[in-house]
């Protein structure tokens, strides 16, 4: 079981991108939901993007602090978008239908600054 490892960049456009790699369980959604929390508060940060490529595993835990993201960007006039990770993981997000409330992108847009 690897543990939850992340990386934010912020971009000059208003855009901060987490890349998730390991586990987003118990354990990990803590330190994740800081990390987007302190985003919100600041106002250069417009839109936060979850690179959930790297991620393993996905469990309710993790899904909780997606869903709140979502909820505390929504408040703040932000953006939440999610790029779509390994079969596994986003069939997580089918089962609980969150893929139809949530922004989903490819990596590709990603790099292109479009979503």
């Amino acid at each position: 079981m690897a543990p939850l490892d992340f990386q934010t960049t912020l971009s000059g456009a208003g855009d901060a991108v987490i890349a998730l790699s390991g586990e987003l369980d118990l354990s990990g959604a803590p330190a994740l939901d800081r990390e987007i929390e302190e985003l919100s508060r600041r106002p250069e940060v417009q839109r936060v993007v979850l690179d959930l490529r790297g991620l393993a595993f996905l469990d309710s835990s993790g899904l909780r602090v997606v869903a709140m993201a979502e909820r505390r960007l929504s408040s703040g006039g932000r953006t939440l978008a999610l790029v779509r990770g390994s079969e596994a993981v986003q069939r997580v997000f089918e089962i609980t239908r969150l893929v139809e409330r949530l922004h989903f992108v490819d990596g590709a847009e990603l790099n292109g600054g479009a979503a």
